[in-house]
């Protein structure tokens, strides 16, 4: 039998349509390409924004901003030394963007004016970490990418 020309590019254009297909059909049905949104409730999130800007640049206007050190123990999320710990009010959030089973929350409640995040609940790798908090009614934000 012989081919064409014509026959030849028929054939070559249903291989690469089959090609594509299997593509976009294992990408939809296969677990381990998850396509997550970044949170769960994100256009509600998106009408908060204005005030994690307020918060952000009251943060950032301290003489003394918070400080995230690794210790053996764990992570030490450390206030400025002006603040009073017992009128300190907020949660620090640690979001694993590679995995979003290991993403936890900690209410801040210190009577020091440090924090210790345990490190049985950190796993090596990157790590996002969101500090918000309230003190003397003024809200303030720290977003912080870590290695730990």
């Amino acid at each position: 039998m012989k081919f064409s020309w014509g026959t030849g590019i028929v054939i070559a254009i249903i291989g690469f349509i089959t090609f594509i297909m299997y593509f976009v059909v294992k990408m939809s049905t296969d677990t381990s390409y998850s396509h997550d949104l970044v949170t769960e409730k994100y256009y509600q999130k998106e009408l908060k924004f204005q005030n994690e800007i307020d918060a952000q640049k009251n943060a950032s206007s301290l003489k003394e901003n918070i400080k995230v050190t690794k210790v053996k123990e764990g992570l030490k999320v450390e206030f400025p030394e002006t603040f009073i710990p017992k009128d300190i009010q907020g949660k620090v959030f640690l979001y694993r963007p590679s995995n979003k089973q290991l993403d936890f929350e900690i209410p801040i409640s210190t009577s020091k004016t440090y924090l210790l995040v345990p490190e049985k609940r950190l796993v090596d790798g990157r790590w996002n970490m969101i500090v918000s908090w309230k003190y003397k009614n003024k809200d303030y934000l720290l977003k912080k990418e870590l290695i730990y």
